[in-house]
């Protein structure tokens, strides 16, 4: 493709072609007709961009030896439903969410204790539960950077230490019809809450790329495209934009 129309704009022409994709949600037909080529010329440069952004993110052993190496003790984690269009047949139901009551792809992500995303797991259907996503992404990985996780009521019973001091996954206390909080449980809760917050936070400035306010893209890219972002996102917040 070298010499075509495409390849003769500037890298930064393209650069914000892209990122108006990205970040406004604008439509592919539009962006063609403004800048006179194809909209499948718009398609293909950003699934490259996207492509060679989700390489940049951060790997998670690395992630987590990097916190251990600074001296972190904990990670926080999260998750988070990405709505996506209604796709009928029996081959989508899995990604309609019982508990958000919709379509979509789940995924969890891990921050620092400032909010800022470290790492980002792949998306799966939305019917799946943060518990059983943590149990299979991240308990081991903790165990070996030797790190703990705070994280939400949502990942109750992910961890299953026989002493409740060797936890990985701390996620404070969950009342019952037949069991009341004890004050003490209730002010741990609330210490919990206030240092999760910044995670929240995190998962917030992700969503800001409003492409993902209702994802149209094929579930199968759809990791590649959640990389991608966590990388702007971490740029845009490293250069204060």
């Amino acid at each position: 493709m070298t010499g075509s129309r495409w390849r003769s704009l500037p890298p930064g022409k393209i650069a914000v072609i892209v990122l108006a994709v990205l970040r406004h949600d604008q439509r592919r037909a539009d962006m063609a007709d403004g800048n006179n080529f194809g909209e499948s010329t718009v398609r293909r440069r950003r699934d490259e961009m996207i492509h060679l952004l989700a390489a940049r993110a951060p790997l998670l052993d690395r992630a987590l030896r990097k916190i251990a190496k600074r001296g972190g003790e904990v990670v926080l984690v999260d998750g988070t439903l990405i709505a996506t269009q209604r796709r009928t047949g029996r081959d989508h139901r899995k990604h309609y969410s019982g508990k958000h009551h919709r379509h979509g792809l789940h995924s969890l992500a891990l921050a620092d204790e400032r909010g800022r995303l470290i790492w980002i797991s792949a998306a799966r259907p939305g019917r799946t539960h943060d518990a059983t996503a943590a149990r299979h992404d991240l308990v081991e990985h903790l165990k070996a950077a030797d790190l703990g996780a705070l994280a939400d009521l949502g990942f109750l019973g992910v961890d299953k230490a026989d002493d409740p001091d060797d936890l990985v996954i701390v996620t404070g206390f969950k009342a019952t019809r037949y069991r009341k909080l004890t004050p003490g449980q209730k002010a741990a809760n609330r210490v919990l809450a206030a240092a999760r917050a910044p995670v929240e936070r995190g998962f917030a400035n992700l969503k800001n790329w409003r492409i993902l306010t209702k994802l149209r893209t094929d579930p199968a890219r759809a990791t590649h495209l959640l990389r991608a972002l966590l990388v702007l996102t971490n740029i845009e917040a490293a250069t204060g934009n």
